[in-house]
C-alpha cells in the first residue's frame, strides 16, 4: 500500500515537473507577436530562437547528462535541471535583444536536457511492463498540462501584467518543484544499500546489484550499438524525428497564426488553447494509456498498430485547421486533433522503455531527443518563420496560413514509421530478452531476487 502510494506521488511530482518544463517554450509561441513587436526582430529570427538556438545546446549536453543518468543519482539530475529551469525563465523577462533572448533559450534547453530522460528512466524503474503504459501516459499528460498553465496563465498575465513580467511570474513554481524533487523523491538505486539491514539477504543483493551497475553499465559506443541493431528502435526513433519536425514547425507558430488571421488577444486565445490543447490533450494521452494497459497489456504490437491510425487521423484533421476561416471550426478541428493525436504518446515511450536495456533508457531518451530537437525543434519553427517569409509577398499577413498547411501533410510520412515499427516490435522485445537473460551485465541489466524479474516488486521498492 504504501508503495502504491509512493508510486502515484512520485508519478505525480514529475508530470508537474514536465508541465512547468515546456511551460516556457509555449508561453514563448503565444508571445511572439509582442516579443517581435517590442524588440523588432523577424519571422525568420523568431525561428531561430524557438527552434535552433534551443535545439543545438540540448543536443550538446542531452547525452553526457543522459549517460550521467544512467550511472547516477536522477533524482538530483532532475533537481538541478530544474533550478536551471527557474533561472532561465526569470530571465525571459529582462532581454531586451535577439542575442540575449537566444541565451536564456540555452539555459531552458539545458534544463529540459537533464529533466526528461531521468524521470523516463526513473518512472520505467517504479512500474511493471504491464503497468508502463498508463504511467508514462499519466506523466506525459504532464506536457497537455502545461498547455492549461502556459496559455491560460500566460494569456491573462499578460493581459494585465505584460510579456516581461509575465516571464517573471511563470518562474516562481520552479524554487517549489525544486524543493519537491530534492527533499521527497528517492533514488532507488541508492536507497537499497542506505536502508536494508548489513547481512541481510535484500542487502546483499543490492550490494551485487549496484556491483554490476558499476562495473559493467555499459559504455556510450556500446549502448549506440545495441540502439542501433534494434529495428524498432531505429524506426521509432525516425518516427519521433519526422513528426517532432512537424508538430515543432506547426505548434510553435500556432499562436501566431490565430492572432494574425482570426485577430483574437492574447487572453482570448489562452483561454482556448488552454482548453482545447490542455484538456484535450490530457483526455487523449491519459485515455491511450489507460487503453494500452488495460486492453493491450505486454502487447506492443498491437498498441502500434492502433497507433498507426491515430497519426494518420491528425494528417487527415490538420489541413482543414488553416483552411477554416471561421475560428469556432477551426478551433474544433484543433481540439479534435489534440484529443486524437494525444493518445499515441502513453503506448509509445513506454514500448520504448521496455524495449530499451535498463542502463541504457535515459541515454535512449536523450538520443531520441537529441534528434527530435536538432531535426524537430531545430528545423521545424526555423522552416515555417522561413516560409512564412518567403510567400509574405504573395499571401501578405496570411503567408503564416499556407506556411503551416504546408506542413500538415507530414503526419502521414510519420505513421508510415511507426507501421515499421509494429512489424518488428515482438521480435525485438525477445531478443532484448534473452540477452538480459543471457547476460544482464552486458545489457546493463540488473538480476533481481524476485522470481518475476519485476523490479517494483522487490523488497527495498516496496518498503518505498
Amino acid at each position: 500500500m504504501r508503495h502504491k502510494v509512493y508510486q502515484n506521488y512520485l508519478l505525480a511530482v514529475l508530470t508537474v515537473s514536465l508541465a512547468f518544463n515546456y511551460v516556457d517554450r509555449l508561453t514563448l509561441g503565444l508571445l511572439l507577436q509582442e516579443i517581435k513587436t517590442d524588440l523588432v526582430l523577424s519571422d525568420t529570427q523568431l525561428g531561430v530562437i524557438t527552434g535552433f538556438a534551443f535545439a543545438i545546446f540540448y543536443s550538446l549536453t542531452s547525452i553526457p547528462i543522459a549517460r550521467w543518468a544512467d550511472r547516477g543519482n536522477r533524482v538530483s539530475i532532475i533537481g538541478i535541471a530544474t533550478v536551471i529551469w527557474t533561472v532561465a525563465v526569470t530571465l525571459c523577462g529582462y532581454v531586451n535583444s535577439f542575442v540575449q533572448l537566444a541565451g536564456v533559450r540555452i539555459g531552458a534547453a539545458i534544463a529540459e536536457a537533464g529533466s526528461m530522460p531521468p524521470a523516463h528512466s526513473l518512472i520505467a524503474d517504479y512500474f511493471s511492463r504491464a503497468e508502463r503504459p498508463k504511467a508514462m501516459a499519466v506523466y506525459l499528460a504532464g506536457g497537455s498540462l502545461s498547455f492549461a498553465i502556459g496559455y491560460f496563465l500566460t494569456g491573462w498575465l499578460n493581459e494585465f501584467y505584460g510579456w516581461r513580467w509575465t516571464f517573471r511570474i511563470l518562474a516562481v513554481p520552479g524554487l517549489v518543484l525544486a524543493g519537491l524533487v530534492w527533499l521527497t523523491l528517492i533514488e532507488p538505486r541508492t536507497r537499497g544499500l542506505r536502508t536494508e539491514r548489513p547481512g541481510s539477504a535484500v542487502h546483499a543483493d543490492a550490494m551485487r546489484s549496484n556491483a554490476v551497475q558499476s562495473k559493467d553499465a555499459p559504455g556510450l559506443r556500446e549502448v549506440i550499438a545495441t540502439l542501433w541493431h534494434n529495428k524498432t528502435f531505429r524506426q521509432l526513433l525516425a518516427y519521433l524525428s519526422v513528426i517532432g519536425f512537424f508538430t515543432s514547425g506547426i505548434g510553435q507558430w500556432q499562436p501566431a497564426f490565430f492572432i494574425r488571421s482570426h485577430e483574437l488577444s492574447t487572453g482570448a486565445l489562452g483561454t482556448w488553447l488552454a482548453l482545447l490543447l490542455g484538456a484535450g490533450g490530457v483526455v487523449g494521452t491519459y485515455f491511450g494509456g489507460a487503453w494500452a494497459s488495460r486492453y493491450a497489456p505486454d502487447d506492443e504490437r498491437r498498441q502500434l498498430r492502433v497507433m498507426v491510425g491515430v497519426v494518420a487521423g491528425v494528417g487527415v484533421l490538420s489541413p482543414f485547421i488553416y483552411l477554416a476561416h471561421d475560428v469556432r471550426v477551426a478551433f474544433g478541428l484543433l481540439g479534435l486533433s489534440s484529443v486524437v493525436g494525444t493518445t499515441a504518446s502513453g503506448p509509445l515511450f513506454a514500448t520504448i522503455q521496455t524495449l530499451v536495456p535498463e542502463r541504457m533508457r535515459a541515454t535512449s531518451i536523450a538520443l531520441i531527443f537529441l534528434f527530435t530537437n536538432l531535426i524537430g525543434m531545430g528545423l521545424g519553427p526555423m522552416f515555417v518563420g522561413t516560409l512564412s517569409d518567403v510567400l509574405r509577398p504573395w499571401a501578405g499577413e496570411e503567408s503564416l496560413r499556407y506556411a503551416l498547411l504546408a506542413l500538415s501533410p507530414g503526419y502521414f510520412w510519420a505513421a508510415w514509421h511507426v507501421w515499421l515499427a509494429s512489424r518488428t516490435v515482438r521480435n525485438d522485445m525477445k531478443n532484448t530478452t534473452v540477452e538480459a537473460e543471457r547476460d544482464p551485465g552486458k545489457l546493463g541489466r540488473v538480476p533481481l531476487s524476485h522470481p518475476t524479474g519485476d523490479p517494483t516488486r522487490h523488497p527495498r521498492y516496496l518498503e518505498a
